[in-house]
């Protein structure tokens, strides 16, 4: 993906300039007190947790983040406000502007991940001893831009997840026409092999490439899918995702989502 910089937490003026204007307005302070920290400086202290990994109490006060607190409230705000969702969805139609979205196959995959909590949408990892998981949902286009991401439970089938998340992937404009949201095939490892999906595929015009129980390995479709993985380990290179230390799942949501869009950013900057 290129160098990174040293300090990644630091927001650019490029993508600073993208974000700042899909930002709510701040509620009036009904009370005087300490002015209100600028949203480019708490984002640059939310990027700080979601790179390193740190819990929010000991975020470095001396480097103008504001207190964890605040960029924790800032964070759930935001992503309640969809945020993040419109931001991705503005980074896909820069890339479908320039012929950059491969929409010949898209390929699925999910990751467990521990919880060091319960929560909503955790649950008794089958990977993990039973302790508490969750799963990280990934839809990718075939070179492994994000098209969707999604959080379940540790112990939720990878199957049940796969219609939902293909609903999940927005309507992508930046051409003429209508925009695009369906791959013309869907590739996927043995864990969702199940003829009912194919058909629920094929009846979208989608077409399964789906490994099938039971057959030798070698089938080929290794050479594709690797995408999908590469984009879990991009996303799972964000320390604080490796582990849901959340009990709130929209709040491990919205790091999710940050995430998939500072990935896609990655892919946009290329076209640079």
């Amino acid at each position: 993906m290129g160098k990174r910089q040293s300090r990644p937490w630091i927001v650019s003026d490029e993508l600073w300039a993208l974000i700042e204007p899909l930002l709510p307005e701040p509620a009036p302070k009904l009370v005087e007190g300490r002015p209100r920290v600028p949203d480019r400086q708490a984002l640059c202290g939310i990027l700080f947790v979601l790179h390193t990994g740190i819990q929010w109490e000991y975020l470095p006060q001396e480097l103008g983040f504001g207190s964890g607190m605040t960029c924790w409230r800032r964070l759930a705000a935001w992503n309640e406000a969809g945020v993040w969702d419109q931001l991705h969805v503005l980074l896909l139609e820069k890339l479908r502007s320039k012929n950059q979205l491969d929409w010949s196959r898209a390929v699925i995959d999910s990751s467990h991940v521990r919880a060091a909590r319960r929560g909503p949408k955790s649950g008794p990892s089958p990977v993990d001893r039973a302790r508490p998981g969750s799963k990280h949902h990934l839809i990718v286009d075939g070179q492994g831009i994000p098209l969707a991401v999604s959080l379940t439970g540790g112990n939720r089938n990878d199957i049940t997840q796969l219609m939902p998340l293909l609903d999940k992937i927005p309507a992508v404009a930046g051409q003429v026409g209508r925009p695009r949201r369906r791959p013309d095939a869907l590739l996927a490892d043995r864990g969702y092999d199940h003829d009912k999906y194919r058909r629920l595929l094929w009846q979208r015009g989608i077409r399964p490439v789906i490994a099938k129980r039971g057959e030798p390995h070698g089938t080929g479709l290794g050479i594709f899918r690797y995408v999908v993985e590469r984009t879990i380990a991009w996303l799972h290179g964000f320390r604080r995702l490796r582990i849901r230390w959340e009990r709130r799942d929209d709040i491990h949501e919205a790091f999710l989502g940050l995430a998939v869009c500072l990935i896609t950013h990655r892919h946009v900057q290329r076209l640079c």
